[in-house]
């Protein structure tokens, strides 16, 4: 097992040492920011959630498949998987943010990021027909960054086939999907790098003073991911969900902003799965 453990952002966003940045596209209601839009701002801006406490319907992900064959066609995957990709919008009491959610049920169950929904006072999601819905956050696992939702007035959805995690190799061939910087349906591709990396991130505030550190075993890919991937699936050759896109490291531009350098991770699906049943 790798470890690697990187130090949070700390802090203003102006810092020149290199950090984890997770992965939320925020739009801030500033007029001085407003170039956020475009370069993104980190998913702690949003602050935290009092998510509600009620319990969550289980959820069914389908069979887990066996590992991935050799042929790999992005056009492929893509249109297999993008269906059950959806865009998660949030307004809180600092601005507007977004992220990207898996659809896990036909009747809008949908998983994201907890620091993706953390702090919303309002939360839709824009399906992959272009449809936007209201949404509940409906279950949270701050300590492993996982959140399920549950879309408003939904039927007849997609929802995501996952794919068993353990069976990932090193240069597995791999598809990222979501909505980098608002631009919903971005699919990009890559390689599974590394297994087994201890990746800590900032955790969500919670409204009193500090906040713990969130760490799991990550995959790593240099698929690229960027600010409002965040939550979205990485998926294998044959569309099965094997991570949830959650953090990328990169060394702070000038601006305090920074994109893909190819060095993104995300949380293993067979972990992703113990959470959903936990939650339901």
């Amino acid at each position: 097992m790798t470890t690697e453990d990187f130090p949070a952002l700390r802090g203003s966003l102006e810092e020149r040492a290199p950090f984890w940045r997770r992965r939320t596209g925020v739009v801030v209601t500033s007029a001085a920011l407003v170039a956020a839009v475009f370069g993104g701002v980190t998913g702690g801006v949003v602050g935290a959630l009092n998510a509600s406490s009620a319990e969550v319907a289980p959820v069914s992900s389908g069979p887990v498949a066996a590992n991935a064959s050799s042929t790999f066609d992005v056009s492929t995957v893509a249109a297999r998987v993008l269906p059950s990709v959806v865009q998660v919008n949030v307004a809180s009491a600092q601005g507007q943010g977004l992220g990207s959610g898996v659809v896990l049920t036909a009747d809008g169950r949908i998983l994201t990021n907890n620091h993706v929904v953390a702090g919303a006072q309002q939360v839709t999601v824009t399906l992959s027909d272009g449809k936007t819905v209201d949404a509940t956050v409906v279950g949270t696992d701050p300590s492993s960054d996982l959140a399920i939702l549950q879309a408003s007035g939904v039927s007849g959805l997609t929802p995501a086939t996952f794919g068993d995690s353990d069976q990932v190799k090193i240069g597995d061939q791999v598809v990222a999907i979501g909505s980098p910087e608002g631009l919903q349906g971005t699919v990009t591709s890559g390689i599974v790098s590394a297994l087994d990396r201890t990746v800590t991130v900032p955790g969500t505030s919670t409204g009193r003073r500090g906040s713990s550190s969130v760490s799991y075993q990550a995959i790593q890919t240099d698929a690229s991911i960027n600010p409002g991937n965040s939550g979205g699936p990485l998926v294998d050759s044959a569309g099965r969900v094997v991570g949830i896109n959650s953090a990328i490291y990169s060394p702070a531009a000038d601006s305090g902003e920074a994109g893909s350098v190819g060095i993104g991770f995300a949380i293993p699906s067979n972990q992703v799965r113990q959470i959903i049943d936990r939650l339901g």
